[in-house]
C-alpha cells in the first residue's frame, strides 16, 4: 500500500463509500475534521488511486434486468494465447458484469446482468459457445440476492478495533 491511511481517511472511505454524493462540508462534519483539511484528504485519495472513481448504483430490476446468471467457464488450454482470447471476447459484452479468473475446477466466472433467459441463450449461443478457446460453459442462476454491497471493509486496516 503505498499511502498510509489514518482514521480520518479511514472515516473518509467509510463514508463515500455509502453515499458519494456527500458535500464536502457534510462530510468534513461527520468525520470530525473541518472542511479545508477534508477536502485535500479527498484529493489526496484520489490522486493516490484509493478512490478510483465515483458510480451512481442502478437498480438492476428497473432497467429489466431481472435474471442474474453465474457463468463457470473452461478453456481447452490455459495458455495465455487463450485467456487473451476468452478476456478480450468478454471485454466485449455489457451484460457481463464481472468476469474473474479462477483456480479450481472452471478458468474464469462471470456474472451476467441480463433481460430473461431467452437473452441468455442468445448470449450463449452467439458469443460463449463461438469462443475458439472454450471447452465447457456451466451455468448458475441466481434465485434471490441475499446480500450485494459495494462497500470495502476499512476494519482490518485500524489500529485500534472496537
Amino acid at each position: 500500500m503505498d499511502i498510509a491511511l489514518d482514521e480520518f481517511s479511514l472515516r473518509i472511505l467509510d463514508v463515500l463509500q455509502e453515499n458519494a454524493e456527500i458535500s464536502n462540508a457534510e462530510l468534513a462534519d461527520r468525520i470530525g475534521l473541518s472542511p479545508s483539511p477534508c477536502y485535500r484528504r479527498v484529493a489526496d485519495l484520489k490522486q493516490n488511486g484509493v478512490i478510483r472513481g465515483s458510480v451512481v448504483l442502478v437498480d438492476p430490476l428497473k432497467l429489466g434486468l431481472d435474471i442474474n446468471v453465474f457463468v463457470h467457464v473452461s478453456l481447452k488450454n490455459q495458455d495465455q494465447e487463450s485467456l487473451e482470447i476468452f478476456t478480450s471476447a468478454i471485454e466485449q459484452r455489457p451484460e457481463v458484469m464481472e468476469c474473474y479468473l479462477m483456480s479450481g475446477e472452471a478458468d474464469f466466472l462471470l456474472r451476467v446482468a441480463i433481460e430473461d433467459l431467452k437473452k441468455y441463450q442468445e448470449l450463449l449461443l452467439e458469443c460463449l459457445t463461438k469462443i475458439p478457446c472454450v471447452a465447457s460453459i456451466r451455468s448458475s442462476f441466481a434465485l434471490d440476492r441475499v446480500k450485494y454491497t459495494t462497500v470495502l471493509p476499512t476494519g482490518h486496516l485500524r489500529k485500534f478495533r472496537p
